[in-house]
Order: structure tokens, then C-alpha cells, then sequence
């Protein structure tokens, strides 16, 4: 996929900034082999539309996604570049 920007991809965050109840789409996911894998288990991959259900005080986010929650740590939210949709 070398020279195309999916969406708004260029103007990508960390998914821990973002703001509760929003609808985002992974832009990547930064780290070692297994946490991109672990993300990838998740259902967490590039292109693949979110919705941020709440942020836990910095300690964790809830992530709405393929119709199920999934609560990730900061470090992991930290991981994962994100675009509004």
C-alpha cells in the first residue's frame, strides 16, 4: 500500500488522546511482534473503524469493536495511531 493515505491517516494520534465516545479508524499500531500480533487478535488493525466507549482516567480505554468491548491498558492505547472518521 506504498504512497496512499487511507482517510484522515496523515492527521493520526495516539488513541489514548482521543476523546470519549468517538468513532475512529486504526491508522497503525507501533511495537514488538507480539503486541502488534495481540492487537491483530483483538481485531485492532489498519483500516479497521473503532468507537471509543470511554477513557478510563488515563489507565485504561474502552474500545467498541466487530460488535464487542474491549478494555486496553494506557501502554497499549498508547500502541495504536487513530483518525476521526
Amino acid at each position: 500500500m506504498k504512497g496512499k493515505k487511507r482517510g484522515h491517516c496523515s492527521t493520526s494520534y495516539p488513541l489514548h488522546e482521543a476523546c470519549s465516545c468517538s468513532k475512529l479508524k486504526v491508522c497503525s499500531i507501533s511495537g514488538d511482534r507480539q503486541t502488534c500480533a495481540q492487537m491483530a487478535n483483538l481485531g485492532l488493525t489498519p483500516g479497521k473503524e473503532i468507537e471509543l466507549l470511554c477513557k478510563g482516567g488515563g489507565n485504561q480505554c474502552m474500545v467498541k469493536i466487530n460488535g464487542g468491548t474491549i478494555s486496553l491498558d494506557d501502554i497499549s492505547a498508547a500502541n495504536i495511531q487513530v483518525a476521526p472518521v
